[in-house]
């Protein structure tokens, strides 16, 4: 009996996707849940699966083809046995069947730690692949976009591996910016159509400096006293709370001090309304294979250090696999973003809309600075606080920024609730 698989539903105000890739071609077993495809959507890369078991069929649409939710992407023949050759529509697909020749992998034990710690920092379909074949990524040279690793790589590098050699030379990747050679050798280019996520941040940043008056002050802020606390008691939170005690916990609890006492640096605007919100929601911007995104700690103001710190690492972690969820970037009410650990020495981040402030952190030096009229030594950091000038005011704006920076200077202040 054939089954026709549908784009399911993607999340509140998201009606449509893209075809990222296919992890089944036609012609292949498909198991009950297993992951057919991969769809982009404007805010994250999903995994859709099969409700039953069978062969794949057909696909209905190639990659890079938008499909709308209950639209039709591929038919499943339920009960019916893989095929040894692929079915023609398989041409559609991005990446080949493996060859009928080739037996199938037999792993005697699942990945071992250090191909799962290296599989981490991989895209969704490439770390599957990685993880069926029990290859080495760093042994593979990527043949993608600035090196980076493909399905095919990894199968190529699978084949060699069963039939005892080396894995292939790939093809060099195009050098956009190479510099001409001195006999006048020609140059390279490569165009890459953007993702829907690349797409979409860029409209929302262009959006946000169309719409908002943007302005950003500037503070710098001792990291004694945090560092200081942080070095006594890090081993003792890790025991207890079985996680690392690291910066951003600090940042947010003040974070949270600050916009209970400044209102309007937590509020956003909608036409000619004000909307105040009575608790903290932070958006914390974090770094993942497809673009930048922003999960959001709930309640912020109510939740501990450890609570924060075990949300903070479990977003950075399923950014890293791609698993994180639309509702997990639903919502908040400010945002934190930490360009210092990069490098960074200051910016003036842009903020998120439809919220009205968002705080810059930088990276830690050591920088001479006066203190009871003495030169010293201190771990400086510079914050950055980007707000919309239609909403906040200056004074506002300093008020709320110099808040953080005194709570970070002298943490009692968090306890206290000062």
């Amino acid at each position: 009996m054939a089954t026709e698989i549908t784009v399911p539903a993607l999340g509140e105000s998201v009606t449509e996707g893209t075809i990222a890739e296919w992890l089944k071609q036609p012609g292949e077993a498909v198991a009950a849940d297993e992951p057919i495809c991969s769809l982009e959507t404007d805010k994250v890369a999903v995994d859709v699966p099969s409700p039953v078991a069978g062969v794949m069929s057909e696909h209905r649409v190639a990659v890079g083809d938008n499909v709308e939710v209950g639209a039709v992407i591929a038919v499943i023949e339920e009960g019916a046995s893989a095929s040894a050759t692929p079915a023609p529509a398989a041409a559609k697909a991005d990446t080949p069947a493996p060859a009928a020749s080739a037996p199938a992998p037999t792993p005697t034990s699942g990945p071992s730690e250090e191909l799962l710690a290296a599989a981490q920092t991989l895209s969704p379909a490439v770390r599957r692949a990685v993880l069926e074949h029990g290859v080495d990524p760093s042994t593979i040279k990527g043949t993608g976009k600035d090196g980076r690793l493909t399905k095919e790589d990894v199968l190529a590098a699978a084949e060699a591996k069963k039939s005892g050699g080396a894995a292939p030379a790939p093809s060099p990747a195009p050098t956009p910016s190479a510099a001409p050679a001195a006999t006048g050798g020609a140059r390279g280019e490569e165009r890459v159509k953007m993702t829907r996520m690349r797409q979409t941040i860029a409209k929302r940043l262009k959006g946000a400096q169309d719409q908002a008056a943007l302005l950003t002050t500037f503070n710098d802020c001792d990291m004694s006293a945090v560092m200081e606390a942080r070095d006594k008691y890090k081993d003792l939170f890790a025991k207890k709370h079985d996680i690392r005690l690291g910066f951003m916990g600090f940042f947010a609890k003040a974070a949270c001090l600050a916009l209970k006492d400044v209102p309007s640096v937590n509020a956003y605007i909608e036409g000619d309304e004000i909307v105040y919100h009575d608790y903290v929601d932070i958006s914390v911007a974090v770094s993942a294979p497809n673009g930048l995104v922003v999960p959001v700690i709930r309640d912020a103001d109510k939740k501990g250090f450890a609570r924060i710190e075990q949300d903070i690492a479990d977003f950075g972690k399923r950014a890293k696999e791609g698993t994180l969820k639309m509702e997990d970037m639903t919502g908040g009410t400010f945002t934190i973003s930490n360009g210092g650990v990069f490098g960074s020495l200051m910016s003036t981040p842009i903020i998120n809309p439809p919220q009205s402030a968002v705080l810059g952190l930088h990276r830690i030096e050591d920088r001479a600075v006066v203190r009871n009229g003495q030169i010293v030594i201190r771990p400086m950091m510079y914050l950055a606080l980007s707000y919309d000038h239609r909403l906040i005011d200056g004074r506002e704006a300093v008020t709320a920024l110099k808040i953080i920076k005194e709570a970070i200077e002298d943490p009692t202040r968090m306890l206290i609730d000062l």
